[in-house]
């Protein structure tokens, strides 16, 4: 069977490539087929929930201030704690840490699927949350290791396919299962896949032995990041029902602002520092990093607004808001390899300019809906045309981030990136909520029109905000035949 890297040596300060050169090639992509299936139901829980929010929410009797926490719950402590999740695989070893995160995220499924109220889903999908938090950086730790050269782009390029679709087949997988056995089932669906994923890890992936680490993991400064994040998300989306200029909205904002400084200072002082602090003065990482924040919170916000937009205002079934999404993930999948081609012949900034150009046109023409029944035609070009745009973001700030990164790096900046993946989600719901206001309230068919065109109208703003400042905080030039480069 196949071994995954180190696997007949101990880890010793994160330089070595272990038996990764001497394992059989067809017994390392059987591992990544493995490890791409357990990514895919990580990502595919960030918007499974979304098209089956009115269902959820009828059936649990959600108000619309604790709605978008059904979505932002998960990708909260998703994001939060991946960091802490990439340094717990180097310390502890990176297949045990995928097998706790994979036993938690599977058991909080069930959960999920078995929640009777408001206050067990979103318990559950914190769990959920905290599960895929060390299984996501494990599993990408294992693929960087294992593979290298051409074979290592492959990989990376698979796994990077994944992050750009998994979202968008979510929402059609969400939708069939809703209108189908039930929303449960958008949850339950991960436990048989689960269970068969542990099964082959241990048949397949050999135990690495952890690094040695002196001094303690910087636990305060994932409880930082997790806290200053919620505390933001909070003040957002408490915006949305009690009014911008209310104390349940302006408090929490200004503790989100405070514990980000507390957060800074915490990293400068620690012995082994969550997010050390001249890695964020790298040109490539910073660019890279708000590349993803943004691209990922636009992308999940517009699955968020066109999931209720089509069920609360056009009448649209579950399933019938699912298949308009099939569209959206064919366009972001040609995208994909649209944008990963030209890449290597154009650089990074011409790339994410003509994208984020694209993203706004899309939103632009969304901006324009009117309610009546000629839904389909009115939501779909624009959304195809803005996640096209988005998708080309997804490879950029990827591409950009892990340029020529060093090995004994490489799980603290692909943490970074999927870090800011996860907190763009949740801050993009948050932001068009907030935008959106009574529109996006649960069950509420023949909703207000007015608030999802000012949510389309504002993303569509950012986007172009966003064109204007990505070219210039990008590096020139093009990445290196080394780095992942997407080729499929």
């Amino acid at each position: 069977m196949s071994h995954s890297p180190g696997a007949q040596h101990g880890h010793g300060h994160g330089h070595g490539h272990g038996g990764a050169e001497t394992a059989p090639a067809a017994g390392r992509w059987r591992v990544l087929l493995l490890l791409c299936l357990a990514q895919f139901m990580v990502i595919l829980d960030v918007t499974i929930a979304n098209v089956a929010l009115p269902s959820i929410g009828a059936d649990l009797e959600l108000s619309r201030a604790v709605l978008p926490w059904v979505v932002s719950a998960y990708t909260l402590v998703f994001g939060g704690f991946l960091l802490l999740g990439g340094r717990l695989s180097d310390i502890v070893g990176r297949r045990t840490t995928f097998l706790i995160g994979l036993v938690v995220f599977t058991a909080a499924s069930l959960v999920c699927g078995l929640a009777v109220n408001g206050t067990m889903l979103i318990v559950a999908r914190l769990a959920q949350g905290a599960g895929a938090a060390l299984l996501s950086p494990a599993a990408l730790s294992i693929i960087t290791t294992t593979f290298h050269g051409a074979d290592r782009n492959k990989a990376l390029g698979a796994w990077a396919a994944i992050g750009g679709t998994g979202s968008a087949i979510g929402v059609l997988l969400g939708g069939a299962l809703t209108s189908g056995p039930g929303w449960e089932w958008a949850f339950f669906i991960n436990v048989p896949i689960g269970v068969g994923v542990l099964v082959a890890t241990l048949a397949l992936v050999a135990p690495i032995a952890g690094q040695k680490v002196e001094g303690r993991s910087d636990w305060l400064g994932a409880v930082l990041m997790t806290a200053m994040t919620a505390a933001l998300i909070f003040g957002l989306i408490s915006a949305g029902g009690a009014g911008w200029g209310s104390a349940t909205t302006l408090v929490p904002l200004v503790v989100g602002v405070v514990l980000v400084a507390v957060f800074v200072a915490v990293e400068r002082s620690a012995a082994n520092p969550l997010v050390p602090i001249p890695v964020l003065t790298r040109r490539n990482v910073v660019a890279g990093n708000l590349a993803m924040l943004s691209g990922a919170g636009l992308l999940i916000a517009s699955f968020f607004l066109a999931s209720l937009y089509l069920q609360n205002v056009a009448d649209y079934s579950a399933l019938q808001t699912g298949l308009t999404f099939l569209p959206v993930a064919l366009g972001m999948i040609v995208a994909v390899h649209l944008c990963s081609h030209l890449l290597a012949k154009v650089g990074w900034r011409p790339i994410a300019a003509a994208g984020m150009v694209l993203a706004a046109g899309g939103f632009f023409w969304l901006a324009q809906l009117s309610g009546d029944s000629t839904a389909l035609g009115e939501v779909l070009p624009g959304f195809v045309i803005a996640a096209a745009g988005l998708a080309c973001m997804f490879i950029v700030a990827t591409t950009s981030a892990m340029h020529d990164v060093d090995h004994r790096e490489a799980g603290l900046l692909s943490g970074l990136v999927n870090t800011n993946h996860e907190l763009g989600a949740s801050l993009g719901i948050a932001f068009v909520a907030a935008i959106a206001g009574a529109s996006v309230e649960t069950g509420g068919h023949g909703a207000s029109v007015g608030g999802f065109q000012n949510a389309f109208l504002a993303c569509a703003v950012v986007s172009l905000v966003v064109a204007v400042v990505a070219p210039l905080l990008l590096p020139a030039g093009k990445p290196s035949g080394d780095g992942p480069v997407f080729a499929h």
